[in-house]
């Protein structure tokens, strides 16, 4: 069993679409989702990306990190590298055609074709009959993200047959609205100078969809029989309306009243109110009217706070109004009928207990749309599609086997090692490709520069021993002569916070400085090495990690490689070798081929300790074990899909016997240690099966791995230090870029030797 649900928290969240100040429903809508997830899951992070369609921009919150400009494509890609860089988990998008620049808003793709974390768009706007240019943007945005909300069924509905949207990727969640009392409407006339009045009320930005024409037509019928009702409109022109037609469409209105005769009863609140005063003329109206003049809107944010209030509410009967008014939730009137909407008010008015009962159910209905609510639903919808991520290249950029194109190894790069070293030695972590200072450095990571350093040198690199030397002098530094033991965590002042290392990176700094003494020609390397190694070794049989004693393995083998009769060397690494087959032997069973009862990190070093002792010890015994349990290895971390490539054991809960497989979080050391395993099986057998698996190993590197995107960074030379489940660990650290440098040159290495191996027998 795989454990394939381990996905981390949502820590870091971007919203894009319009943002207040700027004045519109968007604006309003992202603004309040945006603050209502922040304030449900004060955990996370949340930052507002908005669109600017005036020079000028917007005087923006501070939650506002990057704005976007409308008609400037390359904003949009720059928008895209900024979510990237800053870590961000998640994007959820508002889409609507007319915020966005292109052909039908064709710029958001831009950016979200550049994205590389999971995506939640909410659709506000869903045509049933769009033109080519509006089907193939949403197709592409719906494409494009991992889950789409909807906030009516005729939505879902619509996206399954008209847009051909998977149903399984749809999520249906209410517009949401701020949580207000039930309140008498009376309370909160005097605010507005109405007392004693009955409130009619419409809001929104004014534009000439919004058939507000219609109920100042109704009004005469409507007075003649209440003569103390008043209306009320609320907001201003709609900006881009404003824009092109001025206030020609309010004026009309004002107009119409005069001619009707209820100019006096009609009052125009002209601008843009806060959420807080919107409140107060909700909970002062006594019947609200939404009389837009056609039928296709999907979702309305103003029908939506006045359901959630609890007003009486009377519509035409565009879409989104169908169903928040369904089972007697409010009244539903033809469009442009004036002599039906004012019969259905003047109902009302004359009947208390009917718009009473009304209000109670809309009220009732409006608790699952509250904010609060809302938030927690769309915080389900975003775990979700982050548990779900899975990306595929498309074809024309799949990663090709290094088995198709043999010769194809990425360049040697140096500039980011370079960039980690100091005068001290290699430091541990990075902020993206920034050294931490804070993290300082470790014995465990100068030691994986040293194997480097060496095999830099083996491939006639002229930085070598430069390098190399740090790195030496740093191990030097680290070994208590006392103890015997190398420290391993030092602090960027240089103090050391510890007396002992732990097993492991003494075993690992051993296979170091073995490995400079067997392959290093370099005499002023020899001396130092030499010396520390002596010292050390004898402490390595009083650890307890079977990593440990692999790892010294490893460097005891390439030691005696040149100095085959240092029997103390021999010695340990009989003891050591007996221990891991012990091991092996007392652990393995039919199903379960390994060294002990749990797979963790650097898994294949095991494996290759016992190719190599079996080789060298000629104990076909051991060689066995080696071969036998790097197979079943091989075979676990391998995936299912096509072409059937690495998958490392993941490091959030690794593998118990009889337990769940961790699928992530996947690091680069365990793909190096499977690479150099299988190197050497291959030298120990010749079976090309063992070439096959370490190219397999290595292509993990340049995405070809479970998201489809490349773990080595080649315009730093360095490597990122992990894939979680959705998205790369952006930062560069120094086990990462040494894995792949050390994996990269004992490619290079190997395919030398297997070429001239070629050449001889040819």
């Amino acid at each position: 069993m795989e454990q394939g649900s381990s996905v981390s928290p949502i820590s870091r969240i971007g919203f894009i679409g319009n943002y207040l100040p700027r004045q519109c429903g968007i604006a309003t809508f992202t603004t309040d989702l945006c603050e209502a997830v922040a304030t449900e899951f004060p955990g996370a992070t949340c930052i507002a990306l908005p669109v600017n369609d005036i020079v000028a921009g917007y005087d923006y919150p501070s939650r506002v990190r990057f704005e976007l400009t409308e008609k400037d494509i390359d904003s949009y890609r720059r928008a895209a590298d900024f979510l990237n860089i800053n870590n961000v988990d998640l994007v959820c998008l508002q889409h609507e055609y007319g915020i966005y620049g292109g052909r039908a808003g064709s710029h958001i793709l831009a950016l979200l074709r550049d994205l590389r974390m999971p995506i939640v768009t909410t659709f506000h706007t869903i045509l049933r009959d769009p033109d080519p240019d509006q089907l193939r943007v949403l197709q592409e945005v719906a494409a494009l993200s991992d889950r789409v909300v909807v906030m009516s069924q005729r939505g879902v509905g619509y996206l399954q047959e008209i847009y051909g949207v998977s149903p399984e990727k749809i999520d249906h969640i209410p517009h949401g609205i701020p949580d207000v009392p039930f309140v008498d409407s009376s309370f909160h006339k005097d605010l507005f100078g109405v007392e004693g009045k009955t409130v009619l009320l419409s809001f929104g930005l004014l534009s000439a969809n919004k058939g507000i024409e219609t109920v100042i037509a109704a009004l005469p019928a409507i007075l003649a029989r209440h003569p103390n009702v008043v209306y009320i409109v609320v907001g201003a022109t709609h900006p881009n309306v404003l824009r092109h037609d001025g206030e020609t469409y309010r004026l009309s209105l004002q107009w119409l009243a005069q001619e009707k005769g209820v100019d006096g009863q009609v009052i125009f609140y002209n601008r843009f109110v806060s959420l807080e005063e919107l409140i107060e003329f909700i909970s002062a109206a006594d019947i609200y009217i939404t009389p837009y003049l056609t039928a296709n809107q999907i979702t309305s944010g103003t029908l939506a706070y006045t359901v959630g209030a609890g007003k009486a509410v009377i519509s035409t009967p565009y879409w989104y109004a169908e169903e928040m008014l369904a089972e007697e939730r409010g009244v539903l009137v033809p469009f442009r009928d004036p002599a039906a909407l004012a019969a259905q008010v003047i109902d009302l008015l004359d009947n208390e207990s009917k718009r009473h009962a009304m209000r109670k159910r809309a009220y009732l209905f409006g608790r699952a749309m509250i904010w609060p609510q809302v938030a927690r639903r769309y915080m389900e919808t975003f775990a979700r599609a982050r548990a779900e991520r899975r990306h595929f290249a498309p074809s024309e950029f799949a990663v090709k086997p290094l088995d198709r194109r043999p010769a194809e190894l990425p360049p040697l790069k140096l500039d980011h090692l370079r960039h980690m070293t100091d005068h001290t030695g290699m430091l541990q972590h990075a902020i993206f490709t920034v050294p931490n200072y804070a993290e300082g450095y470790t014995s465990d990571d100068n030691a994986r520069a040293l194997m480097v350093s060496a095999l830099l040198e083996a491939v006639g690199n002229s930085e070598a021993l430069e390098l190399g030397s740090r790195y030496l002098a740093f191990i030097w530094y680290a070994f208590n002569a006392e103890t015997g033991r190398f420290r391993n965590f030092m602090d960027y002042q240089r103090n050391w916070l510890e007396e002992i290392g732990s097993d492991d990176s003494h075993g690992r700094t051993l296979w170091a400085l073995g490995t400079v003494l067997g392959r290093s020609n370099m005499p002023s390397m020899h001396s130092m090495a030499g010396k520390v190694f002596e010292q050390a070794l004898p402490a390595i049989l009083g650890t307890t990690s079977p990593r440990a004693w692999a790892f010294a393995l490893m460097g005891i083998d390439e030691y005696l490689q040149r100095f085959a009769g240092d029997r103390l060397a021999s010695q340990v690494r009989d003891e050591l070798a007996g221990r891991l087959l012990t091991l092996y032997q007392n652990n393995r069973s039919e199903n379960w081929l390994w060294f002990e009862d749990r797979l963790t990190y650097c898994n294949a070093a095991l494996p290759h300790a016992m190719i190599l002792c079996g080789h060298m010890m000629s104990n076909p015994v051991m060689t066995g074990a080696g071969l036998e349990s790097l197979g079943w290895l091989a075979e676990l971390q391998r995936s299912d899909g096509e072409g059937h490539p690495f998958v490392p054991i993941g490091s959030n809960g690794f593998y118990q016997r009889d337990g769940d497989r961790a699928r992530f979080d996947q690091q680069p050391v365990e793909a190096q240690a499977m690479i150099s395993a299988c190197l050497e099986a291959h030298r120990a057998t010749g079976d090309q099966r063992w070439r096959k698996e370490a190219r397999r190993a290595f292509e993990w590197f340049l995405g070809r791995n479970d998201l489809n995107l490349p773990i080595y960074d080649p315009t730093t030379g360095g490597c990122r230090d992990g894939l979680h489940p959705d998205r790369l660990n952006e930062n560069q650290g120094a086990e990462s870029t040494l894995a792949f440098l050390q994996s990269l040159l004992e490619l290079r290495l190997a395919e030398s030797a297997f070429i001239s191996k070629e050449v001889r027998t040819a």
